[in-house]
């Protein structure tokens, strides 16, 4: 069974918020909360980098460990959902998640600021809402998945820095990008992580 995953290529990324836009199109995320995000390190710096981020959906989802009432789940084919009719918006999640995916949808105090809200990977939610139903488009967003498409956010790349799909395809895509722009079996080792001034 394939694991759905994303990948962001750091090297193809130019900030433009194109999966940022799609995202809140396709799925009426409301205003303040982005389910993806793209983040950039050195800004205006030598090896600037932009990476678009969110919900990874990890094989072993700190979320859904850290859940007291399990509504984070890890579905057959890998995408990590969660129930908004079990979440209490304790904010356990949004602590646990490495990339700060679980976001409250409202500002305010404690137990004031609603259920967690997350990427669904353009699948839905994981209530008990009929697939496809407007009662399920409304809680949770799009569901693209179960119409045999990927996540908007990834088809809207102009520069397919953004990869969604079966994790193995994705780390071979990854894999054949990184050959050919010449990184080859030098990508990685002692020498290219301190250079030539460092003697051995």
């Amino acid at each position: 069974m394939a694991r759905m995953k994303f990948l962001c290529d750091a090297d193809r990324c130019i900030d433009c918020n194109a999966c940022v836009t799609a995202c809140k199109n396709e799925n009426e995320v409301p205003w303040g909360i982005n389910r993806r995000r793209v983040v950039t390190i050195n800004d205006g710096k030598p090896g600037e980098r932009s990476v678009s981020m969110a919900c990874m959906h990890c094989t072993d989802a700190p979320c859904a460990a850290v859940c007291p009432v399990t509504c984070i789940y890890p579905t057959e084919d890998g995408i990590v959902l969660h129930n908004k009719d079990l979440c209490i918006g304790c904010g356990y999640c949004f602590y646990a998640c490495p990339f700060g995916a679980p976001q409250y949808p409202q500002v305010g105090n404690f137990g004031s600021r609603g259920k967690m809200d997350k990427c669904t990977y353009c699948a839905g939610g994981g209530g008990p809402e009929a697939p496809g139903s407007a009662a399920e488009f409304e809680k949770y967003g799009s569901d693209r998945f179960g119409q045999g498409k990927l996540p908007l956010c990834a088809e809207m790349c102009s520069t397919k820095s953004l990869l969604a799909g079966d994790g193995e395809i994705i780390a071979q895509i990854y894999k054949e990008r990184v050959l050919k722009r010449g990184y080859g079996s030098g990508a990685w080792g002692w020498m290219t992580a301190y250079h030539d001034d460092i003697k051995v």
